[in-house]
């Protein structure tokens, strides 16, 4: 056998093997029930849920029901635990009239559970479909969970699920001066990560407001640790159903929105750069069918293309209502979408705006203040800068070049958490 033959018959090995991996399906971590129920069993549970939670088609609360899980409690949430709620609208605690367990909202006032809440629990689990993105609400929830777990001492399991935004990392690194519940930590807008491995991270770095943690991080599979039933030693054990055959190079279509505004992959792909029209007073598409894939106002130039915001499920009330927009729409099959964002955030639609804006004075929204570093746009950019820099005209190079050493110093944290092949 000649040296080009041989190279070449282990390059099509190579790509065979390389296709057959990238055919195999991937299954978020509550769908290996197995990798996990022992850990359950003869346990009182408090689950954190919406409606994202699935086990194949079947709810996980209704999946662990019916394999005798005793659930006493379910935390919900932004948009609520069937999440259906408006962004920012408060949800009260009810009963789930399909299973009977108390409901308790974990978004507004109260963002932990309480002592009472957990009197009864044994562990708790962590089940919600993020996609990746800083100001995606659902790590900040996240966080908060971990650190009441720790205070009251119970061990918490984290069901993994792909990140549709898994295969890169880009935008700003959140200053702390301007953290909020849309940015806890200083991380990207877009941080590459499952939801499992932030919550190992933010652990691990010390960044939760907890001190002098004692941890250990299991990961668990079809042969759980031994570890797993044995006395925890007062020590926080932070267990972890990680997903089969997902990498950071997966592409991931969620089998359910994740939010009232995020309707498909095409506005999760498109989010973490749109997003930041919520501190303009532009429409980022809330009241239409195309939330964050269409973006516009009625005093820009009336040849783009144009769209009226009406109250819908999940903005019953938004900017410029019944109002003519004019703007851009970026929708598209997933694979045209995919190609716009280019593995990157885009501000260059944010930058036109601004520039076609005749009143520029207004392009940002003011808190009562008046003070541009305590508005929602900061919060959203987590620094005090972006918005400077659109003003004095700097190009979307020059803006990118101030975050790269942060970037990088981020990238090599990272690192160390990685649970797939990126």
């Amino acid at each position: 056998m000649n040296l080009f033959f041989k190279v070449n018959q282990i390059a099509v090995v190579f790509f065979l093997f390389s296709f057959s991996c990238f055919a195999q399906p991937i299954f978020p971590g509550a769908e290996k029930v197995e990798n996990y129920i022992t850990l359950l069993k003869n346990k009182r549970v408090g689950v954190f849920a919406n409606q994202t939670s699935l086990v194949g088609k079947t709810h996980l609360i209704d999946t662990l029901k019916n394999l005798g899980v005793d659930i006493k409690i379910i935390f919900g949430p932004e948009h609520g635990f069937r999440g259906t709620a408006d962004a920012g609208e408060k949800v009260g605690n009810y009963v789930d009239e399909n299973t009977g367990i108390p409901v308790i909202s974990l978004y507004g006032s109260k963002r932990k559970p309480s002592a009472e809440d957990l009197k009864d629990i044994d562990i708790l689990v962590f089940d919600i479909q993020d996609v990746g993105v800083r100001f995606y609400t659902f790590i900040s929830s996240l966080q908060e969970f971990m650190e009441a777990a720790i205070e009251f001492k119970k061990p918490l399991l984290i069901l993994d699920r792909p990140n549709p935004n898994g295969h890169y990392v880009d935008g700003p690194i959140l200053d702390k001066k301007y953290k909020s519940f849309v940015g806890m930590q200083p991380i990207p807008i877009v941080y590459g990560m499952t939801i499992a491995e932030y919550a190992t991270m933010i652990l691990k770095e010390g960044w939760l407001s907890v001190n002098n943690i004692s941890a250990k991080t299991i990961l668990l599979n079809n042969k759980i640790n031994s570890i797993a039933n044995e006395s925890l030693n007062n020590q926080f054990v932070l267990f972890i159903a990680p997903c089969e055959n997902y990498t950071h190079k997966s592409k991931y279509v969620l089998p359910v929105k994740p939010s009232p505004n995020l309707p498909n992959i095409q506005s999760i792909y498109l989010y973490p750069s749109t997003c930041l029209f919520e501190g303009t007073v532009l429409s980022e598409g809330r009241g239409t069918n195309k939330q964050f894939q269409i973006f516009g106002h009625t005093s820009l130039p009336q040849n783009l293309i144009s769209f009226i915001p009406m109250p819908n499920e999940g903005a019953k009330n938004s900017k410029l209502f019944g109002q003519t927009c004019y703007g851009w729409d970026l929708s598209g099959s997933s694979e045209t979408v995919f190609k716009k964002v280019n593995s990157k955030i885009q501000l260059k639609w944010l930058l036109e705006a601004y520039r076609l804006f005749p009143e520029k004075d207004k392009f940002f929204i003011l808190p009562k203040s008046g003070k541009m570093e305590e508005s929602f746009f900061t919060k959203l950019a987590g620094n005090n800068l972006l918005w400077q820099q659109i003003k004095e005209g700097k190009t979307e190079k020059q803006i990118r070049k101030t975050w790269i050493n942060d970037l990088e110093n981020f990238k090599q944290i990272r690192t160390k958490y990685l649970f797939y092949p990126s």
